[in-house]
């Protein structure tokens, strides 16, 4: 399969500090990666330079094969917070994508019908008319969720986005990234420090280590990731020791 995104060389620093030098990454059309690191590793960085939200000091970000710069086209991000409108309804805010791109000015039938589909889709059929305040994180996260959805991406981005839930909230969300992202067919890379997430979302690990930070690993993950997550990076740990 050839790269739907990909990094060439990319660098970036944060003041004088060396976050990535020449830092290559290929990402295929439809694949599901995980990327794990430490805390303060550069994860949510990367991500952001694959959304092309943050551009990297030297270097390209590259969509089918082509140099991109400012935001990739089809690309959209979940991030730890859902960040939902307070003042808008949970309709309002999975519309929120439409009315930014003007479609919904073009087509509000159109737009209104796939936003409730989604929120049905997600269990949230009966809150349309709620504000963020009145639900639970997990059913915000799932807004957040519907939100991202509604812009159509080929391309979904998570940065940790499950890391605020507790453990039960946490696999059922998991559960529903993973199904719509297959339904839709979607390119999906998630940045964590949870091993539980790559195990449960993709099916490919890079693992990412050092001050400038690298790519030490990088492996796909079959039917028993956890397991193979958990003697893969035990192994790396025992010979870094």
């Amino acid at each position: 399969m050839s790269p739907r995104l990909a990094l060439e060389a990319v660098a970036y620093r944060y003041g004088p500090s060396p976050v990535f030098e020449r830092l290559d990454l290929a990402v295929a059309a439809g694949e599901r990666v995980g990327i794990l690191g430490r805390s303060g590793v550069g994860k949510s960085t990367l991500l952001q330079i694959l959304a092309g939200l943050v551009a990297p000091g030297a270097g390209r970000v590259l969509l089918d094969g082509a140099p991109v710069r400012g935001p990739v086209p089809g690309c959209t991000v979940m991030f730890q917070r859902p960040a939902l409108l307070p003042w808008g309804s949970v309709l309002d805010n999975v519309l929120l994508p439409a009315r930014l791109s003007g479609r919904l000015g073009r087509d509000r039938a159109g737009c209104t019908a796939q936003a409730r589909r989604l929120l049905d889709d997600l269990g949230l059929a009966e809150r349309v008319e709620a504000k963020p305040h009145q639900l639970s994180g997990g059913q915000q996260q799932r807004v957040a969720l519907a939100r991202a959805l509604a812009s159509e991406p080929r391309i979904l981005l998570l940065d940790e986005p499950f890391s605020a839930l507790d453990p039960e909230m946490r696999s059922s969300l998991r559960a529903d990234v993973l199904r719509l992202a297959k339904a839709r067919g979607l390119t999906l890379i998630v940045v964590t420090h949870d091993l539980a997430d790559v195990a449960a979302l993709a099916e490919r690990a890079v693992v990412l280590e050092g001050s400038p930070a690298r790519i030490a690993d990088d492996f796909p993950l079959g039917p028993e990731a956890g397991e193979t997550l958990r003697r893969r990076l035990g192994a790396a740990s025992r010979a870094a020791a």
